[in-house]
């Protein structure tokens, strides 16, 4: 059983799972960063500076009553969007650079290995035959 562990565990995969969990928590403060200290700013001068965190409804009275934050939900929401476009657009663009890297690549090994065309195969056979005869 130990040694299925240590084989499963040296598998490519588990290790490549385990870098993008590493890279993906690092990429997560910098595009919460990006939202909370860029975007957010410039979402409030369009609402006028509305901060809807401190918005709620009290359930009941007095010391013992229940806060219902909606005000919560509705910024976790609106950073929820927000997070999602802006990895939307990085994924987009990284898959473009990706697809001309693999373009570039792929280019030359179609020209390497088209060989030659049906005419020069048919020409050279030709000549073979012509050779032999002599």
């Amino acid at each position: 059983m130990i040694q299925e562990f240590r084989d499963f565990i040296a598998k490519g995969n588990v290790m490549d799972m385990a870098v993008g969990i590493i890279i993906g928590a690092a990429f997560t403060a910098i595009v919460t960063s990006l939202v909370n200290d860029l975007i957010t700013p410039v979402i409030s001068l369009f609402t006028g500076g509305i901060d809807f965190s401190g918005m709620g409804l009290a359930v009941g009275e007095g010391e013992e009553a229940a806060i219902f934050a909606y005000g919560n939900f509705i910024m976790a929401l609106i950073n929820f969007l927000i997070i999602a476009w802006v990895v939307f657009l990085l994924v987009k663009t990284v898959n473009r650079i990706k697809g001309m890297a693999e373009a570039e690549d792929e280019a030359p090994a179609e020209d390497a290995a088209k060989g030659p065309t049906q005419e020069e195969l048919l020409t050279e056979i030709r000549d073979a035959l012509r050779a032999q005869r002599t």
